[in-house]
Parts: C-alpha cells; structure tokens; sequence
C-alpha cells in the first residue's frame, strides 16, 4: 500500500520537483509566518519553517506523509526573499550583484500517524555575476522573478546572471531537495529506484 504523500507548498516549482518522483501526491497550503526570529541563522530559519510548514499541514492529514520545504537566500546578515515588485527586485540583483550568495534550503518530511520527523538543510552558493543595471533591467523585462527568493530563477533566464552554482543538489536551489528528500521517503518505506 502506498502512504499518502502531502507537500504543504502551494508553490508550482515544488510541485513541479516532487512530480519527477512519479510518486501519487497532493497539496495543501500550509499557512505559516514565515518570518525569521530575530538573530536566527539563515539555515536554521529555513528548517524551522519547513519543520512548521509540515506540522501545520499534518493535523488536516493523520495518516500521511507530509513534505515541508522553505528557503532563505543570504549574504553575510543580508537576507533575500521574495521581492514581490519590480523595485525590490532590482534593489536584490543591484546588492548581489559581484557577490556570493547562499541558499539555504530546508527539507523536512513528517510522518503525521508516528509523528516521526526527518530534516536536513542544503546550502547552494550562487556567485553573481557583476550585473550593470541595463543587465538587471532587461532580465526583469524577461522574467517573472518576483515571487522567487533573491529574484533569479536558475531554472531559467536567471542562469544567465550568475557565475556558478555550487551544491550537492541541484534541485535545492529551485526549491526542494530531492536527494535528501528521496532518502527520507526510503527510511519511511517508500519504493523508490
């Protein structure tokens, strides 16, 4: 029999990722403050709020396996999130721009009938290339990078803004870690090649 898998996400690149598993699943929206605490680190904000993303989620499904994930972008104390207008997102690339930004994406996968609960934390750093504003301005005329953390998707136009990507997985950066992820699904039973 195979458990009912939950991603508390709403977010269609999540969603987009768990599909390459080809496992059944469902979403649900997960409706948590997604503000840091203060003086919290940017890859403990992210794993508490995948951990509470999933806990938030797991109380609608108690038989389920539910998938939390949240990313933080930071540089030093600077943190990225998501711009949300064009403005913020040119002020995002304007200060990344020549510098090293890390991502740091939380993954976490509850079992709501045990209560059983696996994390993990996968950081990406990005180097950005050393943008002029022409650059960013045409790149945000070509890309709808307004609800992404740090305003450039690498899985698309955004590729072209950057100098590197270094990690150990590459879907951490769109924004759900399928490596550490498929090793929690294989602890709590489930078949995967």
């Amino acid at each position: 029999m195979i458990r009912r898998l939950v991603l508390a996400s709403t977010s269609p690149f999540r969603r987009e990722l768990l599909g390459r598993l080809q496992l059944p699943f469902e979403t649900a929206v997960p409706a948590v403050d997604e503000r840091p605490l203060d003086g919290e680190a940017p890859a403990t904000t992210a794993i508490r709020l995948a951990q509470a993303k999933a806990v938030a989620v797991a109380a609608r499904f108690p038989q389920a396996l539910v998938i939390g994930s949240d990313q933080v972008a930071a540089c030093g104390e600077q943190r990225f999130g998501k711009p949300g207008n064009r403005n913020a997102a040119v002020n995002q690339l304007q200060s990344m721009r020549g510098r090293e930004i890390i991502f740091h994406t939380g993954v976490c996968l509850l079992d709501s009938a045990s209560g059983r609960l696996q994390s993990a934390c996968i950081p990406t750093q990005v180097g950005i290339r050393g943008l002029t504003d022409d650059e960013i301005f045409a790149y945000l005329d070509k890309e709808d990078a307004l609800g992404c953390a740090g305003s450039a998707k690498s899985e698309g136009l955004g590729i072209a803004l950057m100098r590197y990507l270094r990690g150990d997985d590459p879907t951490a950066l769109v924004g759900l870690p399928l490596i550490a992820l498929c090793e929690m699904l294989r602890v709590e039973g489930i078949a995967l090649p």
